[in-house]
């Protein structure tokens, strides 16, 4: 399958990040001995990709899928802003869906049909921008609007220091006592070097985490 010019503009970018971090961090040199190159790759969904983040709040990962192919079924899928605009409220709870959350989903339907979320305009503001954007919504935190930004739109340069498992996987990786906060996060990646490409750290982060297999 041909690859756009985007998508390979994405991958040199990545590639570029991944050769940098493990020159610079002996720690990410190791986790990517261990782990590979990021598979993150940015994608045009951004009004599923948002659903889903909704659905997913504060429940298992099993739970949340159950939930997303009920919504699936009813709405037949979750890309359309038009078809949870309209959707009865009830038909949402009857999939296991709180009423809270149909809340949050119906005010960014409303958000992205009445333009104050231009979603395609997202790729084209800097951070800052985004996350005032998305965070309009009711519903929607800092925590999603950076996973959009590392997810969707492919920004290689966000540091997540809300992410309990980018803390956990920094305690892992770098031996410390604690978990880190921001502060010390900040100051961790200001000194293993990790900007331009604190996406790809965090990705590392996270796989830290993991049980290595023997």
């Amino acid at each position: 399958m041909a690859i756009s010019k985007a998508h390979r503009e994405f991958n040199e970018q990545l590639e570029k990040g991944v050769r940098s971090l493990v020159r610079r961090d002996s720690r990410i040199r190791d986790l990517k001995r261990l782990h590979g190159t990021p598979t993150f790759r940015p994608h045009g969904d951004y009004f599923g990709t948002l659903v889903s983040s909704i659905l997913s709040q504060q429940i298992s990962g099993s739970a949340a899928e159950t939930i997303k192919k009920r919504v699936v079924a009813v709405a037949g899928g979750l890309s359309d802003p038009t078809v949870f605009g309209s959707i009865p409220d009830e038909r949402l709870r009857g999939c296991g869906v709180s009423g809270q959350k149909v809340g949050y989903i119906k005010s960014l339907a409303e958000h992205v049909l009445d333009d104050r979320l231009n979603l395609k305009r997202l790729p084209k503001l800097p951070d800052e921008e985004v996350v005032a954007a998305l965070t309009d919504v009711k519903g929607i935190g800092v925590w999603t609007a950076k996973m959009f930004m590392m997810f969707s739109l492919g920004r290689l340069d966000v540091l997540a220091f809300e992410d309990l498992g980018v803390r956990h996987g920094a305690r892992i990786a770098y031996g410390l006592g604690e978990m880190p906060g921001r502060a010390q996060l900040e100051e961790l990646a200001e000194a293993n070097r990790w900007s331009p490409f604190r996406s790809i750290a965090c990705w590392y982060m996270w796989r830290a985490t993991e049980p290595v297999e023997a």
